[in-house]
């Protein structure tokens, strides 16, 4: 009997456990800084490096919970720029748009995506983007949707490479998900990529 088959009879019989699981929210969009608008409303891509889409999501520990800042292209779907943090702090963030910028192939067209949370609204980060000539684009109140590509492989790397997973270190954690992004860069072929990988893609803008 195959594994659909097998939760299909246990959700039959009533006898699946269904895993409750805390919620952790990772934007606050309730700040002083500013909101910028969305640029990528209607915006065809036409190859890689022309527009970066940033998110937030939670890796569980044994002890708590640290935070995986990711930077994705959203052309050719590979993770640019990642840091994993004990906090939701800006350094995170930062730390994270600092290794994206460090492999960029520099466009004048370059436009980095997110949501209205605190860590990309701030001076800090906002500077940074300035100073690389990277126009700034953000959802509109409400709408996670707009944000859609970020939040898809952040569901990949969880539900694909294991990092639902309770690890038992941030040590652990780690190394997991170092693997995870470079065998989903690697390796993954996307339908909508024709079943070529992100790092094909990518390296071929």
């Amino acid at each position: 009997m195959g594994r659909d088959k097998f939760f299909e009879l246990l959700t039959r019989h009533r006898l699946l456990v269904k895993r409750r699981r805390k919620y952790v929210s990772t934007t606050d969009s309730y700040h002083r800084f500013r909101v910028y608008r969305n640029l990528m409303k209607d915006r065809l891509l036409t190859g890689a490096h022309q527009c970066w889409v940033a998110d937030i999501t939670y890796i569980r520990t044994s002890k708590d919970f640290v935070y995986l800042f990711l930077i994705t292209d959203a052309y050719s779907r590979k993770v640019v720029g990642w840091h994993l943090s004990d906090s939701l702090r800006i350094d995170g963030a930062v730390r994270s748009l600092q290794m994206a910028i460090r492999q960029r192939q520099y466009g004048d067209d370059l436009i980095h995506h997110s949501d209205r949370g605190i860590q990309y609204c701030s001076n800090e980060y906002t500077k940074l983007l300035k100073k690389a000539r990277i126009g700034i684009s953000m959802t509109e109140e409400n709408h996670c949707y707009e944000n859609a590509m970020a939040e898809r492989v952040n569901g990949i790397l969880k539900q694909e490479y294991s990092l639902d997973s309770t690890f038992p270190s941030v040590k652990d954690a780690t190394k997991a998900v170092k693997e995870a992004i470079n065998s989903y860069n690697m390796n993954r072929p996307h339908w909508s990529l024709n079943l070529a990988t992100p790092q094909q893609v990518h390296m071929a803008a």
